[in-house]
């Protein structure tokens, strides 16, 4: 049966709200959370960016459901930490946790001053991070010397399993090149046919018995202009490519680059409506291709209405559909 989880999306609310989000999440039947990771929002509106991995440790007390986190090792974050981040998290909460590891974004890991990387070298850097924190999280002594430098690093903190270490792809190409080495996949779906494009070079990869999660970007309030409204005010900086998007630095250059994105434009990236069954369908049809879990994002700043109506009128059709 497909798992649905709620997005914890840390560039538009503060951890504090996000928290409670999460524990209404649970009570209204999704089964999943998943955590962006940002430094810096997307645009002034979102206007937070709180920091995930001290949130998750809070959130998984005050819940029972399993959660993951996209992240981008080897600028901001150095690769041992992150395998200590998730070391930790697994040993207290053994079993509900995985992460989400993508090549980055210069709007929040070209603040270590670093040049940013071209695509080619930032997916060279990441596999090689991955290989690090592989090999600590089983408890190896590890020195590297490479794209990134580790010496002598030992986890002395373990799970009882390793996490699992899924890749984050949003092209054919990444996704085919993370079938290989990625335990699964997280990606984003643009439209059903890319999606399963998608997919199928990701299984032909080498992923083909591994999962696949899906972020689904969504905009419900009970008006349907209060939908529309509510996802161009939130989410218009995000709807460019993501060749575009791995490079913008600054918040006001994506502030700049989305002035002219009108509301109607937004109907063309998120799935905008006021009626549930919409969203019922829409899942479904994502849920036909294979999919083990969807990961709803809610895109304007209605959460409270969203949980509440999905978990009363949405989630439960879903798992009758797909049982």
């Amino acid at each position: 049966m497909i798992r649905i989880a709620y997005q914890a999306s840390h560039e538009q609310f503060p951890p504090s709200q996000l928290l409670k989000f999460v524990a209404m999440a649970e009570r209204e039947g999704f089964d999943a959370i998943h955590s962006s990771d940002h430094f810096h929002p997307w645009s002034e509106r979102q206007g937070h960016g709180g920091f995930s991995f001290a949130w998750l440790g809070a959130a998984m007390q005050q819940t029972s459901l399993p959660f993951s986190v996209v992240c981008a090792p080897g600028q901001r974050y150095h690769p041992a930490v992150v395998a200590q981040a998730a070391a930790t998290l697994s040993e207290m909460f053994p079993g509900r946790f995985h992460l989400n590891l993508a090549s980055g974004e210069a709007i929040n890991e070209s603040i270590t001053g670093e040049q940013w990387p071209p695509k080619d070298e930032r997916n060279a850097r990441l596999l090689e991070c991955v290989n690090v924190i592989r090999r600590l999280l089983v408890g190896e002594t590890l020195t590297h010397r490479g794209r990134v430098t580790v010496k002598h690093a030992r986890l002395y903190t373990l799970p009882a399993a390793p996490p699992l270490l899924f890749g984050a792809a949003m092209s054919k190409d990444t996704a085919a090149w993370m079938g290989a080495w990625a335990d699964g996949l997280v990606t984003v779906c643009q439209t059903p046919e890319k999606l399963k494009e998608i997919m199928d070079a990701f299984r032909h990869g080498g992923g083909e018995s591994k999962p696949v999660h899906v972020k689904l970007d969504v905009s419900y309030a009970p008006d349907e202009r209060e939908a529309l409204m509510g996802a161009h005010d939130q989410w218009r900086t995000n709807v460019f490519s993501s060749l575009i998007m791995a490079d913008i630095a600054q918040v006001a250059q994506f502030e700049e680059l989305a002035k002219n994105i009108t509301p109607e434009t937004m109907r063309q990236h998120v799935i905008v409506s006021s009626e549930p069954q919409v969203y019922v369908e829409r899942i479904g049809e994502i849920a036909a291709l294979g999919v083990d879990t969807i990961i709803l994002h809610n895109v304007n700043r209605s959460h409270e209405t969203f949980i509440e109506t999905f978990g009363k009128f949405v989630l439960p059709r879903v798992r009758q559909l797909s049982s």
